[in-house]
């Protein structure tokens, strides 16, 4: 059975969200704008973007396009973007909402997420350091107060939904019992290398979906496209790695989000189906190899984004 076209309810009830997403964090606008386009030819319709990732309007032409051509409908598009770091003091935020909102030349989100639980020094620079190279954090906001001004963001109709990203099960928890309106998403990375059993559990336990990034594992080594178990189903299935753990991560209940510039990966991404029992078994039982490739939970440095000079462009070739 075909899984790109499977949602997933979302728990306030405004909308669900399409399983299958495309991840945005693209260093090039032109090729952003390509292959946005291109996702959403061959049927993508869950998009991941971010005021960090610095080409929101590139994304936000492709949507124009797309909408204008009728190539889909924008109420037929989930598509969410992140709060970052220095705009956590809840006087940032609705400003920060609205010049994304801006940037994409749409008048509402599905959904917008605090991008990591992290508050930096507030201001312009992104990445805010001190002569010594480290981060400054901003201890004046607590992110349950950042939460709070999300909420808002709901109360007035154009974002739909709200949730966290790059956090983990105690933070998430803490949010949950001090929130008004209970996070409906949680974007953390997850392939077998590291399933996060625990904090699915947790979400589902409280209807919050879970939304993978990394889902194919950032290309990173130990690679999991390259796994014996992954290589052998693949191989029986007559499917590729990718379409194994991209259907894999579906099958277990959870969102996933897989970004390509390359118009035949990107088809290749959206064409899964449904895994027999033993082979979503040997997934779980066979693979023992544990890692994560990102440290943005810890710190909330985007792992997958290097550090440049704010007056370059980003590079980068995955989602965080």
């Amino acid at each position: 059975m075909s899984l790109r076209n499977k949602k997933i309810p979302l728990n306030n009830g405004s909308s669900a969200i399409p399983a299958v997403g495309f991840g945005t964090l693209i260093p090039d606008a032109d090729a952003t704008k390509q292959a946005t386009r291109t996702a959403l030819e061959v049927g993508f319709r869950q998009f991941d973007c971010a005021e960090r990732y610095r080409n929101e309007k590139a994304v936000g032409e492709a949507m124009k396009e797309a909408f204008e051509a009728g190539t889909c409908k924008r109420e037929d598009v989930f598509l969410m973007t992140k709060l970052w770091n220095t705009n956590h003091r809840p006087e940032r935020v609705k400003p920060a909402f609205e010049a994304s909102l801006k940037r994409l030349q749409l008048d509402y989100v599905d959904a917008y997420l605090i991008h990591t639980p992290f508050a930096f020094l507030p201001g312009e620079e992104q990445d805010p350091r001190d002569e010594f190279g480290h981060v400054i954090y901003d201890p004046g906001v607590k992110l349950i107060e950042t939460w709070h001004a999300l909420e808002a963001l709901v109360d007035e109709g154009r974002c739909k939904a709200i949730g966290l990203s790059d956090v983990n099960l105690e933070k998430l928890k803490e949010i949950v019992a001090g929130a008004r309106i209970k996070p409906a998403i949680v974007q953390v990375e997850s392939h077998p290398y590291l399933p996060e059993w625990e904090l699915l559990e947790y979400c589902q336990e409280q209807g919050i979906v879970v939304l993978a990034f990394a889902a194919l594992g950032h290309g990173m080594d130990p690679k999991v496209l390259e796994d014996p178990v992954i290589v052998k189903i693949a191989q029986r299935l007559n499917k590729t790695p990718a379409q194994v753990l991209l259907a894999w991560a579906v099958q277990r209940g959870t969102a996933f989000l897989t970004t390509s510039v390359t118009p035949r990966r990107i088809a290749e991404n959206i064409e899964i189906s449904t895994l027999p029992d033993d082979a979503m078994r040997e997934i779980r039982d066979k693979i023992t190899t544990n890692v994560r490739f990102n440290g943005v939970v810890d710190t909330g440095v985007p792992g997958f984004i290097p550090r440049v000079n704010e007056k370059q462009s980003s590079v980068s070739t995955g989602n965080a």
